[in-house]
């Protein structure tokens, strides 16, 4: 009986039993008539192709051949036989694949088996398959499992970056915060000052200090102390705006950075309804805490700032004068006399 070489195998062949093994170990193979006509379909084909049967179809209908080119019949296809073959198919999403022709003998036609190539994982993507539409042995599935990984470990990796980040700006931010109050601190405060004088741009920094606070640590305690703190706290919040910057500076020191607002009228009010604020009395336990404000204000660029010292010199030169004139009010520093020489 007569071999066939490229198969191993004695014709006439057994399709149906081949054809089996064959979709196992080739499950994107095609067997072609001599005229070039699709007879069988590999499942993985099956399932790509689902909404257009490919049995009946000629195998050039069906694929573009890129390379060798100028191939437009199936006997000249036949000629190519063994030969590396590069496609795609005619219809989108137009995948691009690799295959290799083999003929049958005795005028039986001929198979065709393909692969994606190094565009399996897109292919994949395009088909939705998984590892059992390729052959157990298929070098694609060790590179899916390759990609598989490489993608929870760059998932993994921005979910670290991110978390890190977090952590980055939460411990950024809790260096830049008073922990009693919530507000900015001094070194927060001062950063944010400098940048603001750096940019020539028109505030007010307000310096407030809390009259009366010693008073009220000495005889009730400083958790009471404490208290009246957070409560100031909440009135600074309720009387400026979100963008202006609110700094625990000190024990009962508190700078306001009122942004791109320089009106002496508007800021007297500002001042007016933080001391009206502070001055409410403060319950504690079964008892009260009676506090008030002095300010004083230096507005940015009109007093001629240079520098960050110089601009809190001015406005802590401005809250002594408020506290001078009784405490529970507000001073600007341009009211000031200029310091004899």
């Amino acid at each position: 009986m007569k071999v066939d070489r490229a198969l191993g195998c004695a014709a006439p062949i057994e399709w149906s039993a081949l054809e089996a093994a064959l979709d196992i170990l080739c499950p994107m193979h095609l067997r072609l008539t001599e005229t070039g006509h699709i007879i069988h379909a590999a499942p993985t084909l099956q399932k790509m192709c689902a909404e257009s049967d490919l049995i009946g179809k000629r195998f050039l209908e069906v694929f573009l051949l890129d390379r060798p080119r100028a191939i437009t019949t199936m006997s000249e296809l036949m000629a190519r036989a063994r030969s590396k073959l590069h496609m795609e198919f005619r219809v989108a999403p137009h995948t691009s694949l690799k295959g290799v022709l083999v003929r049958l003998p005795a005028g039986q036609g001929a198979l065709v088996n393909l692969s994606f190539g190094i565009s399996v994982v897109e292919g994949v993507l395009d088909y939705r398959l998984t590892s059992a539409d390729f052959a157990a042995t298929d070098l694609a599935i060790e590179m899916l499992y390759l990609v598989e990984a490489k993608s929870a470990a760059m998932d993994a990796s921005r979910k670290l970056n991110q978390r890190l980040q977090g952590a980055k700006l939460a411990a950024e931010e809790q260096a830049a915060t008073d922990t009693l109050t919530g507000l900015k601190n001094r070194r927060a405060a001062d950063r944010i000052l400098a940048q603001k004088i750096e940019d020539s741009g028109a505030f007010a920094l307000m310096h407030l200090d809390l009259d009366y606070f010693k008073a009220v640590n000495d005889t009730k305690g400083h958790a009471a102390g404490d208290h009246v703190l957070q409560e100031v706290a909440k009135v600074m919040r309720a009387e400026t705006r979100k963008g202006d910057m609110i700094a625990r500076v000190g024990g009962d020191e508190f700078m306001i950075l009122i942004d791109d607002e320089v009106s002496k009228v508007k800021l007297d009010e500002i001042a007016a309804r933080l001391i009206q604020g502070i001055e409410k009395p403060i319950p504690f336990e079964r008892d009260v805490c009676n506090i008030s404000a002095s300010i004083g204000i230096a507005v940015h660029p009109e007093c001629g700032h240079l520098d960050l010292d110089t601009l809190v010199q001015h406005s802590d030169r401005a809250l002594y004068a408020s506290k001078d004139k009784g405490r529970a009010c507000a001073t600007f520093f341009d009211d000031l006399e200029a310091p004899k020489p």
